[in-house]
């Protein structure tokens, strides 16, 4: 079969080429929000929700979809993630539960689009298992925090 030496010609789309790329120990860091009613952050606060334990069921599934993304996005390196945390801040103040998000893996490709994916899904978990008392929730501010890792190193916000 002959070699193609010709790729994208039309503009097609194609994963990025990370074969000569050194492994390196990478690092991100993600957040985001929902904001809701008072009674509604009560009831997940307080445990009330009749679907069960929402910030929990919530971490399992933004870790759930951290190991998924490659699945999710289409030219996404799959990964073989060493860490994923995510933790949530409860702020009665603001009506709000910030989830924010941190993967790890020694490898070829950054761990970005992991920690941005976790931190969706948690927070669409959090929608999901609350939408029967408060579908006005809101999802915003998802952003990358922090990468380290690889030839291009640190980057915060």
């Amino acid at each position: 079969m002959p070699r193609l030496t010709h790729f994208n010609d039309q503009g097609a789309a194609q994963m990025v080429d990370i074969g000569e790329k050194s492994v390196t120990h990478r690092i991100a860091i993600a957040a985001g929000a929902i904001t809701m009613q008072l009674e509604t952050l009560r009831l997940i606060k307080d445990g009330g929700s009749k679907k069960g334990d929402v910030l929990g069921i919530a971490r399992v599934a933004g870790i759930m979809a951290a190991k998924k993304t490659s699945a999710l996005i289409p030219l996404c390196h799959p990964l073989s993630l060493t860490h994923i945390n995510i933790v949530f801040h409860i702020d009665e103040a603001h009506c709000a539960i910030y989830c924010e998000c941190q993967t790890e893996t020694d490898g070829k490709t950054g761990v970005e689009m992991e920690a941005l994916t976790a931190v969706q899904i948690a927070l669409l978990t959090i929608y999901d298992m609350c939408k029967a008392v408060d579908r006005g929730m809101v999802i915003s501010n998802i952003k990358l925090l922090e990468k380290s890792g690889g030839k291009s190193g640190t980057w915060k916000r």
